[in-house]
């Protein structure tokens, strides 16, 4: 609710979705009426199913699924796929040529080049392939569960919570949380490029041992912290 009244109160117009199960929607409406509150932009619920993997949103660049999550209340994690994109043209090929934004939009569709004076360039001669698509998937609050493996396998990024360390593998099992190694072990069977764990319990005041613990298992591991910003392919 936090976000959505500070959003108002800074002025927002344009439209708000929100992807969550369907009591949430209801809860929403009872603090905007119990505070009056009437919203400066339009609110648009979308209900999704906590227990289903699907498709909850597409664009032209990507589409974005819910997964499932292992918690002791509804909660789905999500998975951000980029759409493959366009070959790239080459600037070897565009040196001392004039094409206009159709040249560019049937090359890029993969059509050869003609120039004025009747000549073929094969397509495959003067583009680059794309760069491959990135994926993320963010997946907390959830206990230990390899049934989402299937659904995040080969992802470029894996945020997976970490609320606990090793020592306290029975507390997490009991809050349906998971440990640092857990999140770990899901990454490598995942073949996860790089893991984020977060969602730290508030008993640990250093990170330090909480990351060793899940570089044991995947070496590829970072602590997740405000502002952090990561490059996918970069």
């Amino acid at each position: 609710m936090g976000l959505i009244t500070s959003l108002h109160l800074l002025g927002r117009e344009s439209a708000l979705h929100i992807y969550a199960y369907h009591q949430l929607e209801q809860i929403i409406q009872m603090h905007l009426h119990a505070s009056k509150t009437v919203l400066r932009y339009p609110l648009h619920f979308h209900a999704i199913d906590p227990d289903r993997n699907e498709v909850i949103m597409e664009n032209k660049t990507v589409s974005v699924s819910s997964i499932p999550m292992k918690h002791n209340f509804p909660t789905c994690g999500f998975l951000i796929r980029e759409h493959q994109g366009k070959p790239n043209i080459r600037k070897d090929f565009l040196e001392g040529k004039s094409l206009d934004v159709s040249d560019y939009g049937r090359i890029k569709r993969g059509e050869d080049y003609i120039d004025s004076a009747g000549k073929v360039y094969p397509n495959a001669d003067i583009t680059l392939p794309p760069a491959p698509p990135r994926s993320y998937a963010y997946c907390t609050d959830t206990a230990y569960d390899e049934g989402i493996i299937p659904i995040i396998e080969n992802i470029d990024l894996l945020y997976h919570e970490a609320t606990f360390m090793e020592d306290r593998k029975a507390d997490a099992e009991a809050k349906f949380h998971s440990t640092a190694m857990q999140a770990a072990s899901i990454a490598r069977k995942a073949h996860a490029g790089q893991l984020i764990i977060g969602h730290f319990s508030a008993r640990y005041k250093e990170m330090d041992k909480m990351l060793d613990e899940a570089r044991e298992i995947f070496a590829n591991t970072v602590l997740a912290e405000d502002g952090l910003s990561i490059d996918i392919h970069n």
